[in-house]
């Protein structure tokens, strides 16, 4: 069963998100603090039911913390680790494009501004969840469109996994868990960083805007947002270089956007 950890203090927006998650079929848990979310994921990390959490709406203003460093929290906390990319979408009723792109490279996947409807909230749930099965199609449905990239995929217990051999060395993509490998080594990408990354890897050869590369993230691109993009890069940068400093892979193209190394 979907199961949703909603994380609100407003009673009647609870109430409202539970009636509509429990229309759709959906199991949904509620806190009211921030004190809670960490300690429920630990004991739901290591039971059983862990693999059927499928999404975080996160309220950024909570009675006991702030929900964008709790966010952070949620995506590099070791003894949850398996928990990291479960998608994240922020509450808020601040309404400062600040705050918005903040939110974004905090590690969430989306927002809703307060006030919202429920169904609106349901569709952008859903719409996460189909870009992220689309993205595991196309990895495992994938072939080679040039000879920069070699792409070979094989099985294993885990399920189909895929490869990608470029100049900037050996690319491996788990679609079953999203975990994205480079020179043999695990990359600590929040969703929104590994889905840029593959989008770049997928066409080695194109250059994308910055707002297609928001519309590849999202299904409600806005392009006051599109700034956001250089942030994600520069992390996804500061990653790459942990593994090796010497490789530039991604490339800046002044006035137009970005691609692989060389394009």
């Amino acid at each position: 069963m979907t199961h949703i950890l909603l994380v609100e203090d407003d009673p009647a927006i609870a109430m409202s998100l539970k009636v509509t998650c429990k229309r759709e079929g959906w199991q949904i848990t509620w806190l009211d603090n921030a004190s809670n979310v960490l300690p429920f994921l630990r004991n739901l990390h290591n039971s059983a039911e862990a693999q059927d959490l499928s999404a975080i709406i996160l309220d950024v203003g909570l009675p006991d913390g702030d929900g964008l460093s709790l966010c952070q929290q949620i995506r590099h906390t070791p003894d949850i680790n398996g928990l990291k990319d479960i998608p994240i979408i922020f509450l808020t009723a601040r309404s400062d494009e600040v705050d918005r792109i903040l939110g974004l490279e905090m590690g969430g996947d989306d927002y809703c501004a307060k006030p919202f409807s429920p169904r609106e909230l349901v569709a952008r749930l859903k719409a996460i969840w189909r870009r992220e099965q689309l993205l595991s199609q196309q990895s495992t449905n994938h072939t080679a469109a040039d000879n920069t990239v070699n792409e070979n995929s094989s099985s294993n217990m885990s399920g189909q996994a895929l490869t990608f051999e470029c100049q900037s060395g050996i690319w491996h993509y788990q679609p079953l868990n999203y975990s994205l490998m480079w020179q043999e080594q695990k990359l600590e990408l929040s969703n929104t960083e590994r889905k840029i990354l593959l989008t770049l890897l997928k066409a080695p050869n194109q250059v994308f805007s910055r707002e297609q590369l928001l519309g590849a993230v999202s299904d409600y691109p806005d392009h006051r947002l599109a700034r956001t993009i250089d942030s994600h890069i520069k992390s996804i940068r500061k990653q790459l270089a942990t593994v090796d400093a010497s490789i530039d892979v991604i490339h800046t193209h002044r006035g137009l956007g970005y691609a692989l190394c060389p394009a």
